[in-house]
């Protein structure tokens, strides 16, 4: 179950980013409630995986796979409508095919990203990219851009439009400062993981 609502989180959010090109107000309204449901879903999937008992190596490596689906739709979609620059695509695309390599090669030795089994030794690094408090500070950074984005490029006036817009960008920029930041550890702590190999 938990897998099958990681799976439609992805379907679900590349239906809502079609939807954005369509430039009317009810669409973009519909796209901002579906992208709010997108995000119900990531804590849903993990929700129901701890409930019965369905965690799993796959159903870890699949919520990652989930996330990158859904993070990456959402920019690059972002930047076709002209609503974030195109270096933020760029930077976050490439920090995921970088993090992702590395925790393939984690996966392969038994280690999962997060968890009892992370691949992340150091306390800092444990901190920074596993830690409930730095996950969850990112992944609302990252949720708020999304949705106050898409609120704020509503072909509509309404009261508070320029404080939305300035909210989403602050979310957009702060989200993404994390989101390298938490990709430092991986690529630093992934030395050990070649030397083994070597070995």
């Amino acid at each position: 179950m938990a897998n099958f609502i990681t799976i439609l989180r992805m379907i679900l959010a590349i239906v809502t980013v079609c939807l954005l090109f369509i430039h009317t107000t009810p669409i973009y309204i519909a796209a901002f409630i579906l992208t709010v449901i997108v995000i119900w879903f990531d804590g849903l999937d993990g929700y129901v995986a701890r409930k019965f008992n369905e965690s799993s190596r796959f159903g870890a490596l699949l919520d990652i796979l989930g996330d990158r689906v859904v993070e990456n739709v959402y920019w690059i979609s972002f930047c076709a409508l002209g609503f974030v620059p195109v270096w933020i695509p760029i930077v976050v695309v490439t920090r995921g095919l970088l993090t992702d390599g590395v925790r393939s090669l984690a996966f392969e030795k038994g280690y999962t990203a997060f968890g009892s089994t992370t691949m992340m030794q150091g306390k800092i690094a444990k901190f920074i990219v596993a830690s409930n408090f730095v996950r969850f500070t990112y992944a609302v950074c990252k949720a708020m851009a999304f949705a106050l984005l898409i609120a704020a490029y509503i072909p509509m006036d309404y009261q508070f439009k320029d404080v939305v817009t300035v909210i989403a960008y602050v979310c957009v920029y702060v989200s993404v400062f994390l989101c390298v930041l938490r990709g430092v550890p991986v690529l630093i702590e992934s030395k050990r993981f070649f030397k083994e190999d070597e070995k």
